[in-house]
């Protein structure tokens, strides 16, 4: 059976709190909240910076054995050196501690600025070099910065495949020789709604297919309502059993087609809300939804007996 992941696009914002968390509960339980309302989230922090590797041990340790994550990466190789020199910059990335994730490890999203045009040797060699399993991957951390030393994890326990995709924003990226180059690396193209901001294509690249979703009206703010989210539940399920919408937005038809395709989707509009709700809706169409209310209901609970717990030992003698 192909794989189903339907997730958030980070997990850490104010407005959440009250709203989709429960009250008072603490910043260091959401991530563990999150991760029994859906089955994966999209680390956000490792694109702004480099993360420690002790961030990544936690964030794998504290989340349920079937849990995923994707992870974004630098913006300093996509955004600030855009692909090029960036030997040293993915040393650095690779290094960081994202091999702390282990069998939690899944996709890595590439997304490119706005202003980056289609240049075909540069994105190439850029493919070219990215690695297809941890053991690559710490290979090439071995090579970082001096100022890595004490903030580097390299170990592997075991060698696990890696997979990767790329988001694009500029029209120049809308031509069938970029998607018959993502093709020849096994690359998947990122499937992005932007409220019509930014150019939108459907081709399938790879044997999996990575989606954000980043508002169906306006960007990061706008939510999806139940027509929406039948809609994209329906192409979801096309993708993930192996054929395609009669209206997909391809630029290149594929000669074949793999039987079955593991599917990841991420909800990126978090400024008011949506993005936990429409996750869960959309996974109660995919056929993998969780139960909600009881979950936040056992997370009350739990903080109930914690708070009376603590009140007890307040309570008691010093000696």
């Amino acid at each position: 059976m192909p794989e189903t992941r339907v997730g958030i696009s980070g997990w850490r914002y104010a407005a959440w709190r009250g709203k989709f968390y429960p009250p008072k509960l603490p910043q260091s339980g959401e991530l563990n909240f999150a991760a029994r309302c859906v089955n994966s989230v999209e680390i956000n922090g490792s694109f702004y910076s480099l993360q420690l590797p002790n961030a990544y041990r936690q964030w794998h340790d504290n989340t349920p054995s079937d849990f995923l994550f994707s992870v974004k990466g630098s913006r300093f190789i996509t955004h600030m050196k855009r692909l090029k020199n960036i030997e040293e910059a993915e040393a650095n990335f690779w290094a960081s501690g994202i091999l702390h994730l282990e069998e939690k490890l899944g996709p890595i999203l590439w997304q490119l600025p706005p202003n980056f045009r289609f240049d075909r040797d540069t994105l190439a060699r850029f493919l070219d070099g990215l690695p297809r399993n941890t053991a690559e991957a710490a290979k090439i951390g071995r090579h970082h910065s001096a100022f890595m030393k004490n903030r580097s994890w390299l170990e592997i326990g075991k060698n696990r495949s890696l997979r990767h995709a790329i988001e694009i924003r500029h029209e120049s990226f809308l031509t069938e020789e970029f998607v018959r180059l993502l093709r020849e690396h096994g690359i998947a193209l990122v499937i992005a709604d932007t409220a019509k901001r930014w150019p939108y294509m459907e081709d399938l690249t790879a044997d999996f297919v990575y989606a954000r979703l980043h508002g169906e009206i306006e960007l990061y703010t706008s939510g999806y309502d139940d027509e929406a989210l039948d809609r994209w539940a329906h192409r979801l399920k096309k993708w993930r059993d192996g054929s395609a919408p009669k209206d997909a937005h391809i630029h290149a038809p594929m000669a074949r087609s793999p039987k079955r395709r593991d599917i990841y989707v991420y909800f990126d509009n978090d400024a008011k809300v949506y993005a936990p709700f429409n996750a869960m809706d959309l996974a109660r169409r995919l056929g993998i939804a969780r139960d909600y209310v009881q979950i936040k209901k056992n997370a009350i609970l739990s903080g109930r007996r914690k708070q009376r717990r603590g009140n007890r030992r307040s309570a008691w003698p010093r000696a």
